[in-house]
């Protein structure tokens, strides 16, 4: 349940800082919080990250209902001792469902961290890469540990 709560919490706060930007920004605005170092800049990108597969809505659709529904099929079966794991999986989750949702709505993606030395990303973002990180980290090395093959 935790796993899941997570989950959700991922695609609110996602979602309400999203709808903020879109609320107090124009497209294309950045405010520098750092300057030349970080600001919050209002982009949409219709692509994923670097701008990769450009306007491709529907193959972004399919593989985020693919994540969720591999991680709805493999969730009971991870033990219990592995929260890293499970906690992996519920930031993964959150941030796919997180920007499924604007590319539904919108065909977009809202982004606005923007660190200049790095294409700008979202909230959702950062649960992806966390949650992949997380789960990168137990399969190398807590599942190793365990000596389980």
């Amino acid at each position: 349940m935790p796993t899941l709560l997570l989950a959700f919490a991922v695609i609110i706060i996602d979602q309400l800082s999203k709808n903020y930007i879109q609320t107090n920004m124009n497209i294309g605005m950045s405010i520098p919080v750092i300057q030349d170092i970080f600001h919050i800049t209002y982009i949409l990108n219709p692509g994923a990250a670097f701008g990769l597969f450009e306007h491709q809505t529907i193959f972004f659709v399919i593989i985020a209902v693919c994540m969720v529904l591999g991680a709805i099929y493999f969730y009971p079966r991870i033990p219990q001792p592995y929260r890293i794991l499970r906690f992996g999986t519920g930031l993964m989750v959150g941030g796919a469902i997180g920007n499924v949702i604007d590319r539904i709505r919108t065909g977009y993606v809202v982004d606005f961290f923007d660190f200049r030395i790095w294409p700008i990303f979202n909230i959702a973002d950062m649960g992806i890469v966390c949650g992949v990180g997380c789960i990168i980290f137990t399969i190398i090395f807590i599942h190793k540990e365990d000596g389980i093959e």
